[in-house]
């Protein structure tokens, strides 16, 4: 941590015009990155200098700036604020990449305001989000079906909510986390994770029921991975 801040502090006395950090913080321990962190951002805030920050962690990326560039095999796959690619991320790639766990992601067929994988999982999706599938032209063909793991609800007042966005699952693991819990879960050999509240812990083996909150959900063409707007 003291060579960062060396390092730190010499390209402030040389009053540079832009910073290029390349992982500054990669080889520090957990507790001392998130400190460090804390510095740099307290540093941008106070300078105001342009900064280019490489990083692999995406939870850098996501605090440290006001724009990300996502890049893949050295192509830019998305250009905007956090949470623009958080929540409109351009394609598969960038929405299974920001966020950790990762975005759920099911195989499967559109047709009349109604998706199914063939299995376990038939559900509605909302009239507007039909509509702009039936004007894509999607109605009647198979996509890929996306939602965040914070979207996903077990609590029984969101199920009888959204009866017709249901589905019964099969708890693999838990990871109980404090506030919240993970539960990685199957349903008919497809495997989703879930980030609930710990009060609806569940223990693997479990049966369980699971809303899915689909007016966040998110769908993308199978063929070009890109994701379907409006």
């Amino acid at each position: 941590g003291q060579r960062q801040r060396v390092a730190l502090g010499r390209s402030i006395v040389r009053d540079a015009p832009i910073f290029l950090m390349d992982e500054p913080l990669s080889n520090l321990d957990a507790k001392l990155r998130v400190s460090m962190r804390a510095e740099i951002a307290k540093l941008h805030q106070r300078l105001g200098t342009t900064t280019i920050y490489v990083t692999h962690d995406q939870t850098e990326a996501m605090t440290l700036a006001d724009r990300v560039v996502v890049m893949s095999v050295g192509e830019v796959q998305q250009i905007g604020t956090p949470l623009e690619v958080y929540n409109k991320p351009r394609n598969m790639f960038v929405a299974g990449f920001i966020g950790s766990p990762q975005m759920n992601f099911f195989n499967v067929h559109y047709k009349d305001g109604r998706i199914s994988d063939g299995k376990g999982l038939n559900i509605g999706i909302p009239e507007g989000k039909a509509k702009m599938l039936n004007e894509k032209g999607y109605n009647d063909k198979d996509i890929v079906f996306g939602i965040r793991p914070e979207d996903i609800h077990a609590e029984e007042a969101f199920l009888e909510t959204w009866p017709d966005a249901v589905i019964s699952s099969t708890v693999v693991v838990s990871e109980l986390l404090g506030a919240t819990i993970q539960l990685y879960q199957k349903v008919d050999g497809t495997e989703f994770v879930a980030d609930v509240n710990s009060r609806d812990y569940h223990k693997p083996g479990d049966h369980v029921k699971m809303g899915f909150d689909v007016n966040k959900a998110h769908f993308f063409d199978k063929d070009t991975t890109m994701a379907i707007y409006n």
